[in-house]
Parts: structure tokens; sequence; C-alpha cells
């Protein structure tokens, strides 16, 4: 096991903490298993990970059809 320092955005990281949190999954695991998803090539990914993933699929988001427009960039 190694520790690894990234930069990452405030925001995001505050968010994706909050999620985290609120399904009671380690942030480092998510990230570690996000990791491992882009280097395997068959993973695999346990059902509970993949039971709150769904969970956090279904929430509530806002449908952006033109992000450009929405946001006035």
């Amino acid at each position: 096991m190694a520790l690894k320092t990234f930069n990452i955005e405030e925001d995001v990281y505050n968010k994706f903490s909050a999620i985290c949190k609120k399904f009671g999954v380690s942030m480092s695991k998510q990230v570690e298993m996000f990791m491992r998803s882009q280097v395997e090539e068959d993973p695999v990914a346990r059902a509970d990970y993949l039971e709150r993933l769904n969970t956090i699929r279904k929430g509530k988001f806002v449908r952006v059809t033109n992000f450009k427009e929405r946001y006035k960039l």
C-alpha cells in the first residue's frame, strides 16, 4: 500500500466526500476501484458497490442538454 498525493478541486473533493460518508464507503477505496477499473481488462466489482452506485445514479440530477447555454459560458 502506498500513500499518494493528488491535486483535486476542493469543491469536487467535498462533494465526493459527502457522498462517500452518506453511503458509508471509503473514499480512498472508491478512487482505488476507479483506477483499477481503468487499467484492468475485465474489472470485477463487488455486488454491494454496484448497488450503492445504482442508488447514486438514481439521484436527483439536473438534465442539461446545452451546457454552454445553461451556465452562460
